[in-house]
């Protein structure tokens, strides 16, 4: 559907929604404030496969009651037998880290027990024999207990969080819950979950299948300290764990930890129904589909539990059409409780191009007086599922809301925003900011850091400067963030100046930098001493060194010709084990950048003995840079370094290009059949990489012709294609430079054989090769058929007579 017409079913979408008559309770309630408040979230959702269904709904019967698996034993989910208890005194350093720098006793440990304990510290207790200076002084310390325990819960937490995190790195996640025991630390929900995901995150990214098992057994003894701690399971702790064991297809393991769940948390069951259904589908297990939506509408009362409910919405997530379209039919969508699945069910009509449903359901909660201020979510949200609508047409949707009274939330600016940017609309934030203006719009800070983003990738810094004046007109404050989008497009410039001014303006705006602000300084850098002035700046600022700041020391010192420097950078003892490979990949691209190719795969060749992977950013660098004769032995195997399609395509590419530079004919025609039976349905790619490399051959020596010549005869004959028009107009112009006159009149009978008749462009081509080759006559012939009504042609005619007709008095 082209996107005018999309735009225009949106709007009568939206009419046929408000119009009402005077009984109906009016949409632009203050409860429309909390509307649209998925629209922005329900983007970033990643449906899962979408595998067919044959069968229809009929019967009614009952879910059937998991059971542990017999396999489970294999996973060795029970109790870990005993192992040999820490030493009873912990070095004092990590028993400060762990405790918040304190001991157990003192008052920042006693600040994480429950809220009875902190309710009893803040009252002043009645000492009645004291006498006034010891009550004084009583009073005096229980305030500094108070104080001391008020910093604990609003700061530690998350430096707590952090570290828990860096412990599981350096002693694993089996020590660091054993040292927690050990401190008499009560850890706490968050700490338990940030446990949990980096197990997750460690089976995930393990290609061992014994290490992923080894994971699960230790979240499963999280799950176990988290019930003696007496925690319950929440599906903030499950959730990530299930997601796993879903995305794997590991069934029986699902269904034992369902079991464990449901034990600790018996209203669990509705929330680990939506699980379930997504488990089936993603193992395509179509009789389990089907009589869990047998299930959905089994209740012949017209209601639905929130169990079946959440059944809905895995299907809804998942884009099961055919289930869908049968449950519709069905059932009520009015009686749904839950209003996110009914938003998640106009996304899904949205993805699916369902207008005429959209519209039907609209219509009945229209009628439905307590649903009415839903509403705009629910078309919201039907407008965020439609695939490829243009921003444009989002835009007038949005606006056309508001003007008729409807309640937008900012979320929808921030999922058009994002739009306006990966479709390179920049130019479309005027007209958003010029909306939150006139329909008095709330923004956050977010919102002005994505337009402010926007404008300076238009180069409009004086559009971006007026954005952060008006910060304080919408009672916001500028942020470190909204200086750095400022800031790099001035260093994307080359604008030294430029980037280090918005620095200063930063500092007298009392803005306090952060370690994104550092690395662009660092990393722009042209000297040593710069670099160590901003470091030290930033230590002094008490900002973490990050990820992102030891990729800036390695750039900065490799552009400063300080490479052993850049090369100490990875040795730091600081930089955590799962960044160290990321940063090691950042050292080898700078240091090929700069011509150290020697070090670069020295590097890159210990990186492959330790069992890491270069990044793909790092790879393409090496290939780039490997253009001297007699290294197509190191660029193929580095080929087969990039697992990602769209590296591997710009990896295969630049390689093609160095086998035609170096007349490499074979291993050039061999990656071309490659990228053939890659891309086969992608005409337009497969031109753009040939015009590309008749391109080089064009602009290279005259003694790449036969090259070109023989790649086209392969191209027809081996590979089965035509040559565009591009290509010819390309092989033309290289027998123009080589003088050949028998290989133009071949390549001429070319355009006829491809079925591509001459053009002005192919006639200059020919008239120019003719004249090249001394062949006067013909380029008299062929001068007279080329139409000269345009004065560019004209001026391209009289340069081809100077220049040859020059070489051939030069020649005399």
């Amino acid at each position: 559907m082209p996107a005018s017409s999309k735009a225009k079913s949106l709007s009568s979408l939206v009419r046929s929604a408000i119009k009402s008559k005077a009984s109906s309770i009016s949409l632009a309630s203050p409860a429309d404030d909390a509307t649209l408040k998925h629209f922005a979230s329900s983007l970033d959702s990643s449906p899962p496969s979408k595998p067919k269904s044959k069968k229809s709904i009929k019967s009614n019967k009952p879910l059937s009651e998991t059971t542990a698996p017999s396999a489970v034993a294999s996973l060795n989910l029970d109790p870990a037998s005993a192992s040999e208890d820490l030493t009873n005194e912990l070095p004092g350093g990590i028993f400060s880290i762990l405790s918040g720098g304190s001991s157990s006793n003192s008052p920042d440990v006693q600040g994480t027990e429950d809220e009875k304990s902190m309710e009893n510290a803040l009252d002043l207790p009645w000492f009645p024999d004291m006498s006034h200076s010891v009550l004084s002084m009583r009073r005096k310390e229980i305030t500094r207990e108070r104080k001391q325990k008020w910093i604990f819960k609003s700061s530690q937490v998350n430096r707590f969080g952090r570290l828990v995190n860096m412990c599981a790195d350096r002693l694993g996640t089996h020590t660091t819950i054993q040292v927690f025991d050990k401190l008499g630390r009560e850890s706490g929900v968050k700490e338990y979950n940030a446990l949990i995901k980096i197990c997750i995150e460690r089976a995930r990214s393990s290609a061992d299948e014994d290490v992923g098992l080894e994971q699960i057994h230790m979240a499963f003894q999280i799950f176990k300290s988290m019930k003696e701690q007496g925690f319950l399971l929440e599906e903030e702790t499950y959730g990530q764990f299930l997601a796993y064991l879903v995305d794997m297809g590991m069934t029986e393991e699902f269904q034992f930890f369902c079991g464990v769940i449901k034990a600790e948390n018996p209203s669990s069951v509705a929330r680990l129904g939506y699980y379930e259904m997504l488990l089936w589908i993603r193992i395509d297990d179509e009789e389990k589909i089907q009589e869990l939506c047998n299930y959905i509408v089994s209740d012949d009362e017209g209601t639905m539990s929130v169990l079946q409910e959440n059944y809905l919405l895995a299907l809804c997530e998942s884009d099961r059409k055919e289930e869908i379209l049968q449950l519709l039919e069905i059932m009520d969508i009015t009686q749904i409780s839950s209003l996110d699945c009914v938003a998640s069910i106009f996304t899904c009509l949205g993805r699916l191009l369902l207008e005429s449903y959209a519209e039907k359901f609209l219509l009945s909660f229209k009628a439905c007086d307590h649903a009415a201020e839903n509403i705009t979510n629910f078309i919201s949200s039907y407008v965020v599922g439609i695939p490829n609508l243009a921003v444009h047409a989002a835009l007038e949707m949005v606006e056309e809301m508001c003007e008729r009274g409807l309640t937008v939330s900012i979320g929808a600016l921030h999922s058009i925003l994002r739009a306006s940017d990966e479709s390179c609309d920049f130019n479309l934030v005027r007209q958003m900011y010029s909306m939150i203006s006139r329909y008095k719009l709330k923004p956050n800070g977010e919102t002005f850091r994505s337009m402010i983003t926007l404008c300076v990738k238009m180069k409009d810094y004086g559009g971006a400067y007026d954005m952060l004046s008006d910060l304080e007109k919408m009672n916001l404050t500028p942020t470190a963030s909204m200086y750095n989008a400022i800031m790099l497009g001035f260093f994307r410039e080359k604008n030294i100046y430029g980037g280090l001014r918005v620095f200063k303006q930063m500092k007298e705006a009392y803005v306090q930098p952060d370690s994104q602000t550092f690395s662009y300084l660092i990393s722009n850098c042209d000297s040593e001493e710069d670099i160590n002035k901003y470091y030290e700046e930033m230590k002094r600022s008490g900002i973490q060194v990050t990820k992102q700041i030891f990729m800036a020391l390695v750039n900065a010192y490799a552009t400063c010709g300080q490479f052993e420097k850049a090369k100490q950078v990875v040795l730091d003892k600081g930089i955590p084990v799962k960044c160290l490979n990321e940063i090691k990949s950042v050292l080898v691209q700078s240091l090929a950048s700069h011509g150290q190719l020697c070090d670069a795969f020295s590097i890159y060749e210990e990186m492959k003995q330790a069992g890491c992977s270069l990044e793909p950013k790092a790879v393409i660098s090496l290939i780039e840079h490997l253009q001297s004769d007699e290294e197509l032995s190191r660029l193929l195997p580095l080929l087969d370094e990039l697992d990602d399609p769209d590296y591997w395509f710009e990896g295969c590419l630049r390689t093609i290009l160095y086998c035609v530079r170096y007349k490499h004919l074979r291993p050039a025609l061999n990656l071309l059949k490659q990228l053939k039976d890659k891309i086969c349905t992608d005409e337009l790619a497969l031109e753009v990489i040939f015009n590309q490399v008749f391109a080089l051959i064009a602009e290279s020596e005259s003694t790449h012709l036969q090259l070109g010549l023989d790649l086209l005869h392969a191209i027809k004959n081996e590979l089965g294609l035509t040559p565009s028009r591009k290509c010819l107009d390309f092989l033309l112009h290289a027998c123009a430079n080589a003088k050949d006159l028998r290989n133009s009149k071949l390549i001429w009978k070319e355009y006829e054989a491809a079925g591509l008749p001459y053009n002005t462009l192919s006639f200059i081509r020919m008239y120019q090769a003719l004249l090249a080759a001394g062949d006067c006559k013909a380029s008299k012939i062929l001068l007279s058929k080329i139409p000269k009504d345009d004065p560019h042609v004209r001026t391209i005619i009289k340069a081809c007579k100077t220049i040859y007709s020059e070489g051939k008095k030069y020649k005399k």
